[in-house]
């Protein structure tokens, strides 16, 4: 077999694994050649006042209007066929999403802040609503999180393509994390390489030591701290796509001696450790087996050693939204905060800091959709344009949901209980800029 059929069967390959990610979405050819009955419309004025009686008005398949109870409307959801209303107000938190992404929900407004409204709408209203009401449009738990399953989760949304992420995410280390805007005026590329200085100077690294990193992404971090702090790094991860690019830019950077990417599961990380590190793991790790992610991080650290992780989170304990889980991050669980304290609390390990990110990753996510829009077309191209519609339907809710503080970004470190070698004082984190200088 020659180069030229290698590269053809390659390509193909790759081709076929952009097809498998191609969304399965209602995308039933339905008619909507007559009027709404009586019932369909008190289905639009119940379902918007369960709903808070958000800024809204509906459009219906015949053009009809409804508007909201009280106040101007801002927005306009245009439902294309009947059976999308029926979706809509069986299970909204499912259907918005694949009806939006189906193109049998149409938008006129900023979806971003559409999507804010109504998550601000709704948690007010949810105060008021009847138990059978909750039960009926309830998520469902997470998908398992075993090694197996975990493996799986990840393909579904790690594996997407290396080009894809490239799109849309900064061009100094490929980061899926939020970023740090000490000012707000930090292009993307800044703000990722403040946080990667941000985590560095809270785990007070210094030239010779050794880090663990379960899930190293792109392996921007590696990268940043064995080049900045002259560190070993030993990463951890399962996606074969990220692992290929990490390695590559790795040997590329000359940083290969400092650098070894494990592809394995964080569960299998032996020896001893000056720092552990996960930043946006946990999400995935779920609460199940947090005992076991403690007891881990326990044996990884030296007596000194500092740990840090980093992980979107919740005020309160929630289930992630069933459409996102579904379609977008399957298995992903954000935890609460007394949730996350729970595997400081099984470790015996004493809390060093919280800081909580939330308007960074709001900040983060809309440089993000920008770029992801403005690269739509390439998008639809290796994908589909449904596919393309349901990540700009993930980014926008994720930008509203951290702007409403339906979810929070939370950076904690720790260490061993009994560990006296510590900073009086955080105030040698902030003596000099974490972000460089623009270019």
């Amino acid at each position: 077999m020659n180069q030229s059929t290698v590269r053809k069967t390659d390509d193909s390959k790759h081709q076929d694994d952009q097809k498998a990610h191609v969304l399965k979405l209602p995308l039933e050819n339905l008619q909507a050649d007559r009027e709404p009955h009586s019932y369909e419309l008190w289905l639009v004025a119940k379902l918007m006042r369960m709903a808070g009686s958000p800024p809204v008005r509906f459009r219906l398949w015949n053009d009809e209007v409804i508007e909201p109870d009280c106040g101007e409307a801002r927005f306009t959801i245009h439902l294309t066929d009947p059976k999308a209303l029926v979706s809509l107000v069986t299970n909204p938190n499912l259907a918005f999403g694949d009806l939006y992404s189906a193109g049998r929900l149409v938008v006129d407004g900023d979806l971003p802040d559409l999507m804010e409204a109504l998550y601000r709408s709704v948690h007010q209203a949810r105060q008021r609503w009847p138990r059978w009401l909750d039960a009926l449009w309830r998520n469902h738990n997470p998908r398992p999180t075993g090694i197996s399953e975990a493996k799986e989760n990840i393909h579904h949304h790690y594996d997407l393509g290396n080009e894809f992420y490239q799109l849309w995410l900064d061009e100094a280390e490929m980061q899926y994390t939020c970023a740090y805007y000490e000012s707000p005026d930090l292009t993307l590329e800044q703000a990722q390489l403040a946080k990667l200085e941000h985590v560095c100077r809270k785990l007070r690294l210094k030239p010779g030591m050794t880090v663990v990193e379960a899930g190293c992404g792109w392996g921007g971090l590696a990268r940043y701290m064995a080049r900045n702090y002259g560190v070993k790094v030993y990463s951890y991860n399962i996606s074969k796509e990220q692992l290929a690019y990490a390695r590559a830019e790795a040997e590329r950077q000359q940083l290969g001696h400092l650098i070894e990417y494990v592809e394995d599961d964080y569960r299998n990380i032996q020896g001893q450790y000056d720092a552990f590190v996960s930043i946006g793991m946990l999400e995935h790790v779920g609460k199940d087996n947090y005992p076991a992610l403690s007891e881990l991080i326990k044996r990884s650290l030296k007596p000194d050693g500092i740990a840090l992780l980093h992980s979107i989170g919740r005020n309160r304990p929630m289930l992630m939204n069933a459409w996102i889980e579904k379609r977008i991050f399957p298995g992903a669980y954000p935890p609460s905060i007394g949730e996350f304290m729970t595997l400081c609390e099984h470790g015996d390990f004493s809390v060093l800091d919280v800081e909580n990110l939330r308007l960074h990753y709001a900040q983060t996510l809309t440089h993000w959709m920008e770029r992801f829009t403005a690269n739509e077309d390439q998008v639809s191209e290796m994908y589909d344009e449904h596919f393309t519609r349901a990540w700009s339907m993930y980014l926008a809710g994720s930008i509203a949901a951290f702007r409403a503080g339906s979810l929070q970004l939370f950076q904690v470190v720790f260490t061993h209980g009994d560990n006296n070698r510590l900073p009086q004082s955080r105030q040698d984190l902030y003596t000099t800029p974490a972000a460089p200088e623009a270019r």
